[in-house]
């Protein structure tokens, strides 16, 4: 009988606990709540298999157990059972049992198993598995054919049971505490052992081979364990019939044994994150015809990176990256064929993208950025109808924005930050699926027409520090989906569109050292992502990863305290900033802004707002930074108290009407603008003036006057140099404080 995915009606069990003939039951992910001992099942004791996994079922195993001889299948597992195992101890049937994703306490030994004698199956993962504090002298009578005791905690040591099987097929021991070696006894002591996981499980010291070859384990992974020793040089010769191997996140080093050139049937390799150093064997890149898969990123790899004989025509997936490989982008690989991933990011490679790449029809994602690859971004790219991710930044590229890119039209990521590319963006670039555009640090000019303006699944748009003109387009405020809006350092003029209050989901916007004039939109809003839901936290972090098989993490450079900072990863999730510094914005602050409760950083300086600071911005408790300095701002600073406590006098400098603290009490100051007659004030103005045109003409003539008496007397005119100095340091600090352009300091920040 069975019942999956449906909550069965009450007192269904009690119901067919009268039905003793019964020799199947599954109830798998039927909502089943409460303890085993109600459940009303105990008068089947003709079951042979009993499923009742993926349920709410907690409390300890029912001694009815033991009246289930002929059970031959077992599955509690993911539920929240808890307790012992012994009542288990008397099915001497058992075949396979399943226990995993509980909370039972089970020893090392499986001592309440030794008298199942047919056990062949056994899987007990995210459960607690203890030691002894006795070794138990019997040996049990079952030998099995697979075990899987992955994430149960610090378990110290391998457990016991382990050095009495000699038929294994199948073991899995990761994310567990072992802080032991390799155990090659267990490929020792079981000739048949296929498969061997002990990733991420504290393995430590030499990593030591069988004595005699093993030629049936087909998979091996000891992967994120600390090993500190070379790679054996004979490991292709006593595993040649591995199909996968992953060694990957450990410390060891010294150069890739050509002997891994034997493992003819090697489909995945991966030692990427250690320390290896040299070059690729070329006898690896002959003998391992198998490969699809092949990951050395992280180490210290060098030289070219590959020869002139490449036998790799399967490979789909190539990770090179994080090396020091150097030269060109090798011919051979244009074997490779079928590649669908490329990364050799992050290595010292020079020369031209090479055109053969173009007959890689599959190539979906493509990363060589931090390399010093020149020339312009081929056109031809825009054939490639694959492509999903073209990320390139952080090299010497240069020449037009590829117009073909327009046909693209499956493309979720694009980065071609810090080159030389320059022109106009083409009008027809709006990829409707893509989701990330980091274009930043380029020579990009011209307006934003309609470029994006379908690409509604947009979450990131960086177009900063390029020279790109005209109006902020309305357009942008379409894109529903957006989060991270980075325009600063452009030449942008206009007024912040409306539209831009209509993105729901924006967390940081930076339209700084713009040209932007008019007033703040009141209507704006920012919020933290881990603020939005959940659903769309999930999608914005793993946006980068799909559809690749790496993550592709993009950092956002976000300016704070005249410092930049990259962001990148889950950190973006609780990032919220507003940075509109450096432009020609007018009006007051919007006391609007107080709604902002998430946000971490508002840089208002460095425009012509004027009127008072909102008080209620005290309300920001998350705010880490905040500047309205180099305004004409008036009236009193907002209450000294919480998170405005931390703000020193540099984030009011420059609104000389401003007091309060940190600045100068109120009580002190002068009276405000508003109390002063317009005719005092203008007037004011003039005289300033008038002093400022005398100062400098008096200071031309002075040193004209005294240039030319200390061309007669050089004795004079060395003692004198020095004085000339000294003042003229200090009139051009008092010139840069009180006349130069303000614009001048936002360039310096």
């Amino acid at each position: 009988m069975h019942i999956e995915d449906t909550s069965p009606e009450n007192n269904f069990l009690h119901k067919i606990g009268a039905m003793p003939s019964i020799k199947q039951l599954s109830l798998t992910g039927c909502g089943l709540n409460g303890t085993l001992h109600t459940q009303g099942f105990c008068g089947l004791t003709n079951l042979r298999l009993l499923d009742m996994s993926n349920n709410n079922l907690k409390g300890t195993l029912p001694e009815c157990f033991y009246n289930f001889t002929s059970l031959e299948n077992l599955d509690l597992s993911s539920n929240q059972l808890s307790g012992d195992v012994s009542a288990l101890k008397s099915l001497t049937s058992l075949v396979e049992l399943r226990l995993s994703n509980n909370y039972f306490k089970i020893p090392s030994s499986l001592e309440p198993f030794f008298n199942l004698s047919k056990l062949k199956h056994f899987h007990a993962d995210n459960n607690t598995i203890y030691i002894e504090s006795e070794m138990q002298p019997l040996a049990p009578r079952f030998q099995l054919n697979l075990i899987s005791l992955s994430s149960c905690g610090d378990v110290g040591q391998f457990p016991h049971i382990l050095f009495h099987q000699h038929d294994l097929r199948q073991v899995y021991l990761s994310n567990n505490n072992f802080r032991e070696g390799f155990p090659n006894w267990l490929l020792n002591n079981n000739a048949n052992l296929e498969r061997l996981v002990l990733a991420k499980s504290s393995l430590q010291g030499h990593f030591e081979l069988p004595f005699l070859p093993h030629t049936d384990l087909s998979y091996l992974d000891v992967s994120e364990n600390s090993f500190y020793t070379n790679l054996p040089i004979d490991i292709g010769e006593k595993l040649p019939s591995l199909s996968f191997l992953n060694m990957s996140k450990n410390q060891f080093h010294g150069s890739i044994p050509s002997s891994i050139g034997d493992m003819n049937f090697l489909e995945a390799l991966d030692l990427s994150n250690n320390q290896l150093s040299g070059g690729l064997p070329e006898h690896l890149t002959m003998g391992c015809f198998s490969l699809t898969s092949l990951a050395l990123s992280n180490n210290k790899l060098q030289g070219q990176m590959f020869s002139s004989n490449v036998n790799l025509t399967k490979l789909r997936k190539l990770h090179l990256d994080g090396n020091h490989f150097s030269g060109k982008i090798p011919d051979s690989l244009s074997n490779c064929s079928f590649l669908s991933t490329l990364d050799l990011s992050n290595n010292v490679l020079s020369g031209e993208i090479p055109m053969w790449m173009e007959n890689m029809s599959s190539l979906s994602t493509l990363d060589l950025s931090n390399n010093e690859l020149s020339g312009d971004i081929p056109r031809w790219m825009g054939s490639m109808s694959n492509l999903e991710e073209i990320v390139m930044a952080n090299n010497h590229l240069e020449g037009p924005f590829p117009k073909e890119f327009c046909h693209l039209n499956d493309l979720k990521l694009l980065d071609l930050s810090v080159n030389n590319i320059s022109g106009r963006l083409p009008s027809c670039f709006s990829p409707l699926w893509i989701s990330q555009v980091h274009l930043s640090r380029n020579k990009l000019e011209g307006a934003l027409t309609n470029v994006f303006h379908n690409s509604t699944s947009l979450v990131t748009l960086d177009l900063s520090n390029n020279h790109l003109t005209g109006k902020i387009p309305r357009w942008i405020g379409n894109l529903s989906r957006l989060s991270f809006l980075l325009l600063n350092n452009n030449h942008f003029e206009g007024g912040i569109p409306i539209q831009l209050c209509k993105l729901g989901k924006l967390s940081l916007i930076d339209l700084s050292n713009n040209n932007l004039s008019g007033t703040i939109p009141p209507c704006l809003k920012i919020t933290a992502l881990n603020e939005i839901s959940q659903e769309y936290v999930r999608y914005v972090t793993d946006i980068a990863q799909a559809p690749s098989s790496f993550s592709i993490d993009e950092p956002i450079e976000f300016r704070v305290k005249s410092m930049s900072y990259s962001y990148k990863g889950i950190l973006l999730t609780y990032l919220s900033g507003i940075d509109l510094s450096c432009n020609k914005l007018t009006g007051p602050i919007p006391p609007a802004f107080s709604n902002l409760k998430q946000i971490e950083s508002l840089d208002l300086s460095h425009n012509n707002l004027s009127g008072k600071i909102p008080p209620q911005l005290v309300g920001l408790y998350r705010l880490s930074y905040f500047s309205v300095a180099y305004n004409n701002l008036s009236g009193s600073t907002p209450a000294w108290t919480a998170q405005f406590a931390t703000f020193d006098e540099s984030s009011y400098v420059g609104n000389p009407l401003l007091c309060g603290d940190p600045l100068k009490d109120c009580s002190t100051s002068g009276p405000s603008a508003s109390l002063l007659p317009k005719a005092s004030t203008e007037n004011g103005l003039i005289d300033m003036i008038s002093f400022y045109v005398t100062f400098v003409v008096s200071y031309v003539m002075a040193i004209l006057s005294i240039a030319c008496v200390l061309y007669i007397n050089p004795y004079w005119r060395q003692a004198w140099f020095y004085y000339v100095g000294s003042i003229s340091n200090c009139c051009y600090y008092f010139l840069e404080d009180h006349i130069l352009p303000k614009r001048l300091h936002c360039g310096n920040m």
